[in-house]
């Protein structure tokens, strides 16, 4: 391992100047990273490379979790929580039933237990690659939302097919209501320790004297606790993570000072950049050692399965987009739903090409045993099933990530108007907010703003809304008034992003949050 270890740090560089090519060539930087993977693997003098999937399970997922789960809104989870619902269960279950009559019925020696194997490994779509491809386009924010919800969800609900799948093939049998019973308790239970745990963090960090870098560690620390637990209890870690992450997140402004979350911010921006680069590069790496475990199939054999079963994944995919407008057109004569317009018939095409496969995939196929049990009989179809899954990642990668951004720009998505235009959202937050900090500091400190020029000038600054700098020196009392308004003005934000009526986009909402974090640090540094 440390013989090789110059190689990692080689491998950290390379990933950082890829990524700021794909920047520069707006291309989504997972299908760069994948595709210098491959020519880098079969170099000569290049160790190889073994993808441990306990290493992604344990090490990767938790921390890549966590943070989509921290990023993404809350209000437009809850809003689109059907369709997102739907994807993520209901599709990834029909997507692996799919695979598994298709793999049974093309794929010599592959019986409807490893199909649907297969199939569960395959069915959850990478947040990531579609994430880093969006960025480049403009797309509906309903879009983006219900793509981010459902890879938080998507993940759990494959590997939990995964594990009956593993079980039907062990045993030879399949018994419906333990499979009931087993996942109504992986659900529960990775819910709940999810809950439980973030629960016990917020306590704690809101009582014991941490400081930025102790609550930075500890947010760190959280996503694998919530795993580890969830996993002994057996549970879902990924719900538990997602979860416990999203409670976190919504509670954040109460246990977590302005200089955490900032702080918080920038660490978690590195920490993610790397192990996303890495997890995408490996995949790449890994590719001569699923070539030389493949053994009875020629390659060309092996490569046909695998474009066959990526075949299927896109038509479900695809199919399943156009039924969920089907779903909601009826659905809107019953109850309520998130919009009573029609969805149209443009986006599904969109959501149903952004199913590119990623790391999840491939370290569950990774995860297989060679033997069915110790000293038992060997496992069957793995090498096959790593083989498929790995040209399952490249084709979607490739194909669908470079021609993602086209597609979106040709069929040009209709503005559906979920949100106020961001430049008006703005000004209208900057007015309210001139308006309430000019009313609290009359209304509260009457008195103190006749003795003090400094809050003399917020006052004239608020009012004119003139956005000047002061960096005088400040007496404590005058501070202290000062770090109050600044702390109404934050309590007011989040007030209006709980408000259902109101169309502010919750980015925009943490925009303005963040400045006032900002300010308010900036304060207490002055003397």
């Amino acid at each position: 391992m440390m013989q090789d270890f110059p190689f990692y740090l080689l491998l950290i560089v390379a990933i950082t100047l890829l990524i700021m090519l794909a920047n520069k060539v707006k291309v989504a930087y997972p299908v760069l990273l994948v595709i210098a993977g491959v020519f880098i693997s079969f170099l000569p003098g290049i160790p190889i490379v073994h993808i441990d999937p306990e290493l992604i399970f344990i090490i990767f997922l938790p921390p890549l979790l966590y943070e989509a789960a921290w990023a993404i809104s809350w209000k437009e989870l809850w809003k689109w929580r059907r369709i997102i619902g739907s994807f993520a269960f209901i599709v990834v279950f029909l997507t692996a039933i799919s695979v598994a009559f298709i793999a049974n019925y093309f794929i010599p020696g592959f019986s409807i237990a490893l199909g649907f194997l297969l199939g569960g490994i395959v069915s959850p779509p990478d947040a990531v690659s579609a994430g880093a491809i969006l960025k480049f386009v403009k797309v509906p924010k309903r879009l983006s939302s219900i793509l981010e919800g459902e890879s938080l969800l998507n993940d759990a609900s494959s590997l939990i097919i995964f594990r009956f799948a593993m079980i039907a093939v062990a045993t030879g049998q399949f018994v419906w209501y333990q499979a009931a019973i087993s996942f109504s308790w992986m659900l529960i239970a990775g819910v709940g320790v999810g809950l439980c745990i973030g629960w016990i963090f917020m306590k704690g960090q809101k009582i014991l004297p941490t400081d930025a870098n102790m609550d930075t560690i500890l947010t760190i620390v959280a996503p694998y606790i919530m795993y580890i637990v969830a996993e002994e209890l057996y549970g879902s870690g990924v719900l538990a993570v997602v979860s416990g992450g999203l409670f976190l997140s919504n509670k954040r402004h109460h246990f977590l000072s302005s200089s955490s979350r900032l702080r918080g911010v920038n660490v978690w921006e590195s920490l993610v950049f790397v192990l996303n680069g890495l997890v995408f590069m490996l995949i790449g790496l890994d590719l001569p050692e699923i070539i030389s475990g493949l053994e009875g199939v020629s390659l060309s054999s092996a490569i046909g399965y695998g474009v066959l079963i990526t075949l299927v994944l896109i038509i479900v995919r695809i199919l399943s987009s156009y039924g969920a407008v089907i779903v909601t057109l009826i659905a809107r004569n019953y109850i309520t739903v998130a919009d009573t317009r029609s969805p149209g018939f443009k986006a599904p095409i969109v959501l149903g090409w952004t199913g590119m496969r990623g790391v999840v995939s491939l370290a569950a196929a990774l995860s297989i045993p060679t033997h069915i049990y110790p000293d038992g009989p060997v496992f069957p179809q793995r090498n096959l099933i790593l083989f498929i899954t790995f040209i399952v990642i490249l084709i979607t990668l490739i194909i669908q990530g470079l021609t993602l951004p086209y597609l979106i720009k040709k069929i040009e998505l209709p503005n559906y108007n979920d949100h106020l235009p961001n430049n008006e959202a703005d000004e209208m937050i900057k007015r309210e907010l001139a308006k309430l900090t000019v009313m609290h500091l009359s209304d509260k400190y009457g008195e103190d703003l006749k003795k003090s020029v400094f809050l003399q000038q917020i006052h004239e600054k608020w009012k004119s809304k003139i956005d000047e700098d002061s960096d005088q020196l400040l007496s404590l009392e005058v501070k202290l008034i000062y770090l109050d308004l600044l702390s109404e003005q934050r309590k007011w934000l989040i007030t209006q992003n709980d408000e259902k009526d109101k169309h502010f986009d919750e980015d925009l909402i943490r925009k303005h949050i963040m400045k006032i974090d900002l300010e308010e640090e900036r304060t207490r540094l002055l003397h």
